[in-house]
């Protein structure tokens, strides 16, 4: 279930009141003051449960139902540098011998890269998929996986020199995906291109038109370790 579903599953308990109940919380949105984690959508569940449209029990259902499509929504709500950053402890999360690099485990590091894990070196970069037909915020433009609107994700700021293996981690309001690569596969992928012209940053962008030439990249998180010390042929 996506926004616009839950809209229309409002709009029809919204119908089941009478109309006098219907003009009041018609006329009530139109000049409701929002302020997190209160906005109109759960005034509209306040007064639709008041006024015994909808029970509790129902309520819960149609919460489960749209928390379980959106369970990362939330991370396009993030401004980029705190979305792009708190990846590392993500996958350190999910296997243990990745580790935050320094000089004790890399007397060559100098903040290249991001992460370490038996010698080698893993950059991460990651993305949200968005709609690349809507205009409006990073939340309003968010995708589920499944959905058939063309997306876009593009990948910034590598330099494949700074590192063996690139994790790209792809992130839809209901999934998200893993790709590795090696430094080399990146470097001689067709869609790895200058970010900008003359410049010494690349770029890769994985799109609805080219996400499945990228399945063979594609990892389960709880084998990432494992697949990063075999790209990086340290294993």
């Amino acid at each position: 279930m996506d926004l616009n579903h839950l809209k229309q599953r409002l709009e029809v308990l919204n119908l089941s009141l009478n109309a006098k109940n219907q003009q009041l919380l018609m006329g009530r949105i139109k000049s409701l003051a929002e302020a997190f984690p209160f906005n109109k959508y759960e005034y509209m569940l306040m007064f639709l449960l008041d006024r015994k449209a909808i029970t509790f029990k129902q309520y819960e259902k149609l919460r489960k139902d749209y928390v379980s499509s959106n369970r990362y929504r939330n991370f396009f709500e993030y401004a980029p540098r705190i979305f792009g950053e708190m990846w590392h402890q993500h996958i350190m999360d999910l296997d243990s011998r990745f580790k935050k690099p320094d000089k004790n485990l890399d007397q060559d590091y100098d903040g290249q890269y991001d992460l370490w894990i038996n010698g080698v070196r893993v950059e991460v970069k990651s993305c949200r998929a968005i709609n690349t037909k809507k205009k409006g915020s990073l939340v309003s433009k968010a995708l589920q996986y499944k959905s058939d609107e063309p997306f876009w994700m593009n990948f910034q700021q590598i330099k494949v020199e700074m590192a063996d293996v690139f994790i790209f981690i792809g992130i839809w309001i209901d999934k998200m995906v893993y790709w590795v690569m090696s430094s080399k596969e990146v470097k001689e992928n067709k869609y790895y291109s200058p970010q900008h012209r003359g410049g010494i940053e690349y770029q890769i962008g994985i799109t609805h038109k080219n996400i499945f030439e990228f399945d063979v990249y594609r990892v389960e998180p709880h084998k990432l370790g494992k697949i990063v010390l075999k790209k990086g042929k340290r294993e």
